[in-house]
């Protein structure tokens, strides 16, 4: 019989690349999700489990069985119905389930540059779920991240989508703050490849480009043929700007406490990629579609039946 491998969030964006990949490789796929009815590709070949959080002996049976647990279950921001602390709290609980069911190995998606010192939650809150797996007990991976990009993202595409509708664009400061984006792809092949070794190791799951994000907004500007006046604006006033663009798209555009994590050159790491794709060479690819609907956080929360829009 084939393995039973479980992705949280295969109905949405980075746990769908690895559940296809999970499938082609003729394994038996079952994801975990508060999203159960949201449309997908799969045609039935990938089962659903509610999370179940609150009821952790089902989370168990929910995990029972599984060879390897593909955990890309997170919160961008803080929120009135959600806080990174309850997604910290969640994810303690998911460990402890695998733990007792006997799960043999754990792929994680974390961040780069984790610290239980941070005083963002963010990171802060990564660095503790990562010490969390490690004490488990069960063999793991950690992937680093930085920015994920893609056909379903949201943050290159948005910002493809105000290079089209405004007539400049504000970085936050100097905009000398580095990202080495990975595609999704990248990262779901990195995941099945970790997900079939069984040393404990932490992988940078970086792409093979840096940009500094001014040079980011001005590639982007480039391929799409909207290059706009790039200005440096002060921290406070560009998230002020992006709160009143929130209200007009209502979503979170922007946090304070990604603007410190950017400034803070909290993306960027000395390694070398682990990605192949590049963005430049992506973004031209999808150059048509990149950036023409703005992609909302909040609507895809707000709405769990409805598949992922692809940009």
């Amino acid at each position: 019989m084939s393995e039973l491998h479980v992705v949280t969030g295969a109905f949405g964006y980075s746990g769908k690349y690895i559940a296809r990949r999970l499938l082609a490789q003729g394994h038996r796929v079952r994801t975990i999700t508060n999203s159960v009815e949201r449309e997908n590709e799969f045609n039935g070949r990938v089962q659903p489990r509610l999370f179940n959080f609150n009821q952790p002996e089902k989370l168990v049976e929910s995990l029972r069985g599984a060879k390897v647990l593909y955990n890309t279950y997170w919160v961008r921001f803080n929120h009135k119905t959600f806080a990174h602390a309850n997604a910290v709290e969640n994810t303690l609980i998911m460990f402890e389930a695998a733990k007792k069911a006997g799960v043999e190995r754990i792929v994680h998606v974390s961040i780069t540059n984790p610290s239980i010192d941070s005083p963002l939650e963010y990171f802060s809150g990564k660095a503790r779920l990562e010490e969390a797996l490690k004490a488990t007990g069960i063999p793991y991976a950690i992937l680093r991240p930085t920015v994920i990009f893609g056909k379903e993202d949201i943050l290159i595409n948005n910002i493809a989508w105000m290079l089209r509708k405004l007539p400049l664009f504000g970085v936050f400061g100097n905009g000398r703050y580095r990202l080495q984006p990975i595609y999704v792809d990248d990262l779901a092949r990195l995941a099945v490849e970790q997900g079939r070794e069984r040393e404990n190791v932490v992988i940078n799951a970086i792409g093979p480009e840096t940009f500094t994000y001014r040079e980011l907004v001005e590639k982007l500007g480039d391929i799409l043929g909207c290059r706009r006046r790039i200005i440096s604006v002060p921290p406070w006033t560009g998230y002020l700007v992006g709160a009143v663009a929130g209200r007009f798209v209502d979503d979170v555009v922007i946090t304070d406490g990604e603007i410190e994590g950017l400034m803070g050159d909290l993306l960027y790491v000395d390694a070398p990629p682990a990605g192949v794709t590049a963005l430049t060479e992506w973004a031209r690819q999808h150059a048509d579609k990149l950036g023409k609907q703005y992609t909302s956080e909040l609507a895809r929360r707000r709405d769990r039946k409805v598949a992922y829009a692809s940009n």
